[in-house]
C-alpha cells in the first residue's frame, strides 16, 4: 500500500474491522482489465456510425466515463452527431467483447475474503452491460447490490451510485469504502462522504494500493 498526493478535497477516514460494513467496488480497472474490451466496443460503435476509431484521448476516457458522457466529450459540439452515435451504441452487442475482459489477479479469492467480513456492492458507470458482466463472470453471489448508470439520475462523478448502494445496504456512509481507479471515482466517493481506496497511481487517491488483492490487508487487518 502506498500513499500518494491529495487530489481534490478531503478524504474520509477508512473504517476497518467491525466498523467496516460495506465495500463498494468499481468494475473496470478494479475488478477487470477492460482496456481492450472497451476500446474494441467503442470502435465498433463508431464504425457503425461511420466514424473513425477512438484516438488516444478517447481510449483513455472510455474507461472512466459513461457512454453518454463519452459521446458528449467527443462530439459535444455537434448534438446531432452525439445522438447518431448514441443510437448506434444501442444496436451494438457487447457480448463478443466480454472475452477481452481480464479478471485481475486473485479476483475471486479477494472477493471471498471481503464477502466473509461484510457486504459488497458494485457501482460502475457501465449501463446495460452491468448484468452481463456479473453473469459472464459469475459474480452474482458477491454483488447482490449492483448499481449502474441506468439506475440513477447522474453518473459518476456525481455521488448518486454510491448513495444508492448505501441505501440498498442500509448502512451509513461512515461504514463504507469505495474502491476505484480514477479521479472520477475519487470525486464520487468524496461527494458521497464515503472513504476511498484507489487502485493504481491514476486513482486520485491519497490511500491507494497497486492491485485489488491488496485491499484485504488494508481493510481487514
Amino acid at each position: 500500500m502506498t500513499t500518494g498526493p491529495e487530489s481534490v478535497g478531503e478524504e474520509v477516514a477508512l473504517p476497518r474491522g467491525a466498523d467496516l460494513q460495506l465495500v463498494i467496488c468499481d468494475c473496470d480497472g478494479v475488478l477487470f482489465d477492460s482496456y481492450q474490451a472497451n476500446v474494441a466496443f467503442y470502435d465498433a460503435v463508431l464504425a457503425s456510425a461511420r466514424l473513425a476509431p477512438l484516438d488516444e484521448a478517447g481510449r483513455r476516457l472510455c474507461h472512466t466515463l459513461a457512454s453518454t458522457q463519452l459521446f458528449t466529450e467527443l462530439f459535444g459540439a455537434e448534438p446531432a452527431l452525439v445522438e447518431r452515435v448514441r443510437a448506434a451504441a444501442q444496436l451494438v452487442d457487447y457480448g463478443p467483447f466480454y472475452r477481452l475482459m481480464e479478471p485481475v489477479p486473485a479476483l475471486r479469492e479477494t472477493l471471498q475474503r471481503l464477502a466473509a467480513h461484510c457486504r459488497l456492492a458494485l457501482a460502475t458507470n457501465r449501463g446495460r452491460t452491468v448484468e452481463g458482466v456479473v453473469a459472464q463472470f459469475d459474480l452474482g453471489d458477491f454483488f447482490p447490490i449492483r448499481v449502474g448508470v441506468l439506475d440513477v439520475a447522474m453518473p459518476k462523478p456525481a455521488p448518486d451510485m454510491l448513495l444508492s448502494c448505501l441505501e440498498r445496504a442500509g448502512v451509513t456512509a461512515g461504514s463504507a469504502v469505495y474502491v476505484g481507479d480514477s479521479a472520477t471515482d475519487c470525486l464520487a466517493a468524496r461527494a458521497a462522504a464515503v472513504a476511498y481506496v484507489g487502485v493504481g497511481a491514476a486513482s486520485g487517491a491519497r490511500v491507494r494500493v497497486e492491485t485489488f488483492s491488496e485491499v484485504t490487508a488494508l481493510l481487514l487487518r
